[in-house]
């Protein structure tokens, strides 16, 4: 699988890309916005971005937004900013993944493994179609209908839905959420659950009730 790391400092692609390749994932590099957009709608193979925020020419919230109107391709983030607003900004603009600058290399690449293997590569249930109330969610093809209409989701509003289906009826606290679909080595702030759930029943429209919020607890997924 293809991967577009995209940062100003060669350094860091450097680094990026060794582990990468490491095990065995092709890389594209870009050193600024401009040419991260460019390489992105050349090549219709790839698979994941890994974005700089600060970068001339075009920072990286303005290529995650030119990518997300036309891409539901999974993106993380990489910056040197630990401000909450920051993050926030990211995940309303449809960021996958949130590292902040120094980052582990380990770690950035145990994320880049557990995005990709969700995105439905795997053989099992790669044509697992589930309907539950007015929704069709199918795995494989990675796409949620609502009412017979498509909705269009971020990779992790994706995941966040498919884990509520997958566990339909069970209250669900916020930390088991962030170990579930942000994979085990996420330490970020449980208010990024409430952010995506936000996003997440504004999609859905008039069946959002189907995420029960569990006050002090989490939330749970329930159709009536």
């Amino acid at each position: 699988m293809k991967i577009l790391v995209v940062d100003d400092e060669q350094l860091i692609r450097k680094l990026v890309k060794d582990f990468l390749v490491k095990k065995n994932y092709e890389v594209t590099e870009a050193v600024n916005g401009r040419e991260a957009l460019e390489k992105f709608y050349a090549d219709k193979d790839i698979s994941l971005v890994i974005l700089d925020v600060m970068m001339p020419e075009m920072d990286g919230w303005q290529v995650l937004r030119d990518i997300r109107e036309n891409s539901k391709v999974p993106v993380i983030m990489l910056t040197a900013k630990a401000e909450e607003q920051d993050e926030l900004l990211g995940f309303e603009l449809g960021v996958d993944e949130y590292i902040t600058k120094p980052f582990s290399p380990k770690i950035l690449l145990a994320r880049v493994d557990a995005i990709l293997r969700r995105t439905g590569h795997d053989e099992e249930g790669e044509n697992s179609v589930i309907n539950i109330g007015t929704i069709e969610l199918n795995k494989g093809a990675h796409t949620v209908k609502v009412n017979g209409e498509l909705i269009n989701l971020s990779y992790k509003e994706f995941e966040l839905l498919t884990f509520f289906i997958d566990n339909k009826g069970i209250a669900l606290s916020r930390e088991k959420i962030l170990n579930k679909v942000w994979n085990y080595d996420y330490y970020g702030d449980v208010r990024t659950i409430d952010t995506h759930v936000k996003k997440l029943r504004g999609k859905l429209g008039a069946d959002a009730d189907y995420i029960v919020t569990i006050w002090g607890m989490g939330y749970k997924f329930e159709v009536k």
